[in-house]
């Protein structure tokens, strides 16, 4: 049975690269940060995104980012190719790693989101949870569970 391109897991790290075998080695898997005032840029977080695919997924294919504040306001949005060769005889599965080295800009404390799509459809959202030492603007104080 053949299966079309999917997202296996994405997440943000401190480094990624490919070793000479084609190892996948990733280093500093993050979720959240802790910035000292807003706005700031976080500069060089890593990106990883591992794609899965088929001798069916050979071929062109189109890839984009899109990053989300916790206000919903998008920050910046990439597009780029993928372009995927037929795999050597008797191969069913490929791996196809991205990595990009991003510079995230950060307007607000909260939730932001890294939404990748592949082909026009949205594959993954990675989140990210910022935290500012400075003090937020007035307003109710939000109820937290643990």
């Amino acid at each position: 049975m053949l299966r079309i391109m999917h997202v296996t897991f994405a997440l943000f790290a401190d480094a990624a690269n490919l070793s000479q075998e084609g190892k996948l080695n990733i280093l500093g898997v993050f979720d959240a940060l802790q910035v000292a005032t807003l706005p700031a840029l976080h500069p060089r977080a890593t990106l990883v995104v591992h794609l899965k695919g088929s001798i069916a997924d050979a071929g062109s294919h189109r890839v984009s980012l899109q990053w989300m504040s916790p206000s919903g306001t998008e920050l910046w949005s990439s597009e780029g190719e993928l372009g995927v060769a037929s795999p050597p005889s008797g191969v069913l599965d490929m791996d196809f790693p991205l990595i990009a080295q991003l510079d995230l800009p950060l307007d607000l404390a909260g939730a932001y989101v890294m939404r990748v799509g592949l082909d026009g459809k949205q594959h993954a959202e990675i989140p990210l949870q910022v935290r500012s030492a400075q003090p937020q603007p007035s307003g109710p104080t939000p109820q937290y569970l643990s």
